[in-house]
């Protein structure tokens, strides 16, 4: 009989954004598998194993978490946000597909959770109104020239784009790059909002048109939203801008 395998997002930072479904299996747990800063947000019980790898290790992460599945132990997975967007539960199911045939029998859980760009929104209003997409910024996984299709095809499509790993000391410039190809399609007075650690006590909302964005404002804990031709922003007096996109296309200019 195998252990049960939960994949689950901590939510972007604030412990009150961590689902109650997420504690449950984090109750239910005997062994954490987990990038260092995600296993810390857990409050575990002495009887309760850390197991914390670094950054890019997610597929040795999940193949470990497997073999103790396997072995009759209840784990757990650990992503921030939602495990399922650009997290674990993606590296759990490529493991699952290259794997023994026995990991296949594993009972697999995978819990819903907050992702970043949700999170963003919600303090800044509701540009994910209307249609949208995230993409990662990242070119770990992928050639950045498919990125920058990409980029060029859904600003062309008109949709809201939350970009997601924008910047890093590894990867200076292509933050920069993207706003250069979003440039070349999206009108000027575009609004982008950078959300950094959205419902953390350092949290920083700034909102800026395209035209003069920088993406010096942005660090590995920022998503970065870029409005549609759609995006409006509503100036309120003595409280801070509201950034939505209409439901209805073409409702922001009636």
């Amino acid at each position: 009989m195998t252990g049960r395998l939960f994949v689950i997002g901590t939510g972007p930072g604030n412990p009150d954004q961590m689902t109650p479904e997420a504690r449950q299996a984090v109750a239910a747990s005997r062994e954490f598998f987990g990038y260092f800063p995600y296993i810390d947000r857990l409050e575990l019980r002495p009887d309760q194993r850390r197991v914390a790898s670094d950054n890019r290790e997610e597929l040795n992460r999940a193949q470990a978490a497997l073999s103790r599945a396997a072995a009759g132990v209840d784990v757990c997975v650990v992503s921030g946000g939602d495990p399922g967007v650009f997290a674990m539960a993606a590296a759990v199911c490529e493991a699952i597909d290259a794997g023994p045939e026995e990991w296949k029998a594993i009972d697999l859980v995978v819990v819903p959770g907050v992702t970043a760009m949700l999170a963003v929104a919600a303090r800044i209003g509701a540009p994910l109104g209307h249609d949208f997409c995230a993409l990662s910024l990242s070119d770990n996984l992928k050639p950045w020239e498919v990125i920058e299709t990409r980029l060029r095809l859904v600003s062309q499509a008109g949709l809201v784009i939350a970009l997601y790993n924008p910047i890093s000391k590894a990867r200076p410039w292509q933050l920069g790059r993207a706003f250069e190809i979003l440039r070349e399609v999206l009108p000027a007075e575009t609004p982008v909002v950078f959300g950094r650690a959205a419902g953390r006590p350092d949290e920083q909302m700034l909102v800026m048109p395209l035209a003069l964005a920088e993406a010096e404002r942005a660090d590995m804990a920022t998503c970065v939203v870029i409005g549609s031709p759609e995006t409006r922003v509503i100036a309120r007096p003595g409280r801070p801008d509201l950034v939505y996109t209409p439901r209805f296309l073409g409702a922001a200019s009636r």
